[in-house]
């Protein structure tokens, strides 16, 4: 046998000998409500441990949980982020393909807005005029629904201006786009006596009517991107935008909430309980990666140390709403003792 040969069958055989290289980096999907607060914390750990900065993708909840719901392995992401809780039938797509022990971490809260350029006067809305504003169909007042035929706002209540009806927000694969139908439409729909009876006699009747956005141009699709949708404000001052409330702190210069049901979106508020478009945050861990890719035991506790997610800490800085001193103390032992999602 010729040297070359010699070489090609030790080559050969030092492949097959050697293991394909492991992942060496976190990878994070999932909500773009997350995104800063999850991008903080990589930058952070990236910065303080011996291991490699987490990478961190903005995919939208539904996104984020269909990738990591599509198996086990490096190919796959350890983590994703989510502004609404795992739905049964993605527990169950994960377990269809794999992935059947799932570690959940609430994270803190978070308040949707409803904002408008500060060049402009700043907008105080019901939860009665969001659903009359934007859902598909509406009450005719005479026990009956009809075509949303507003096309201004001071069509839905006399006291709001009479402005072109153009809201920019998240595509069904957001959990923020989830959280406001669910919140902010639903919580107008049943003001309306006879529809709230509806939920009763024909649940599937009342779902539709209360969660069907309206697809005739006074609703627009902005994407997973919520500071395009700052951006767009800026550039249009009579369009409002639907986006978590984080991102409102970081741009106060340039737009400002809505005030809801007579609350504004404040810190305080949103902690309180009195915002009535608030809704919890999380992550969700592939327990079989932990061992798998380095870090990941170390980026959750990370993540949950009181310099971090606490009333001090520096996502609180980040426009993160912290969960209370004894719910972060439930949720750190859950989370750092990998004990599984149960639903």
């Amino acid at each position: 046998m010729s040297v070359r040969s010699n070489l090609t069958v030790a080559a050969v055989l030092l492949t097959i000998a050697t293991p394909a290289m492991a992942r060496d980096q976190i990878n994070i999907v999932g909500s773009s409500t997350v995104f800063p607060f999850s991008t903080t914390v990589a930058e952070r750990f990236g910065k303080s441990t011996k291991f490699k900065t987490p990478v961190v993708e903005s995919t939208g909840s539904g996104g984020g949980l269909k990738l990591f719901c599509a198996g086990v392995g490096e190919k796959f992401p350890d983590i994703t982020n989510a502004s609404r809780r795992i739905k049964p039938s993605e527990v169950e797509l994960c377990a269809s393909n794999g992935v059947t022990e799932i570690i959940e971490a609430m994270i803190g809260f978070d308040g949707i807005v409803m904002a408008n350029s500060t060049a402009s006067a700043q907008m105080n809305l019901s939860l009665r005029d969001i659903f009359l504003a934007l859902a598909k169909d509406v009450p005719d007042g005479h026990g009956g629904t009809q075509p949303n035929p507003y096309t201004t706002w001071d069509q839905v209540n006399g006291d709001l201006p009479a402005v072109k009806i153009e809201v920019l927000g998240p595509p069904p694969t957001s959990g923020t786009r989830d959280a406001f139908v669910e919140l902010a439409m639903e919580g107008g729909c049943k003001t309306f006596d006879w529809i709230k009876a509806l939920k009763a006699s024909d649940k599937p009747a009342y779902k539709s009517l209360c969660h069907t956005m309206r697809e005739d141009g006074a609703y627009i699709e902005a994407g997973e991107n919520d500071n395009l949708i700052v951006q767009k404000l800026q550039a249009n001052p009579d369009a409002v935008g639907i986006f978590g409330y984080s991102f409102l702190e970081q741009n106060r210069d340039v737009v400002q909430g809505s005030t809801i049901n007579g609350v504004l979106a404040e810190f305080e508020e949103i902690a309180a309980g009195n915002y009535p478009i608030a809704r919890s945050l999380f992550f969700y861990v592939k327990k079989a990666h932990i061992d798998m890719i380095p870090g990941i035991a170390e980026y959750l506790a990370e993540f949950t140390d009181e310099d971090t997610w606490g009333d001090e800490g520096y996502l609180a800085d980040k426009g993160l709403i912290p969960l209370s001193a004894v719910e972060r103390e439930t949720w750190a032992a859950t989370i750092n003792t990998f004990s599984l999602l149960d639903m």
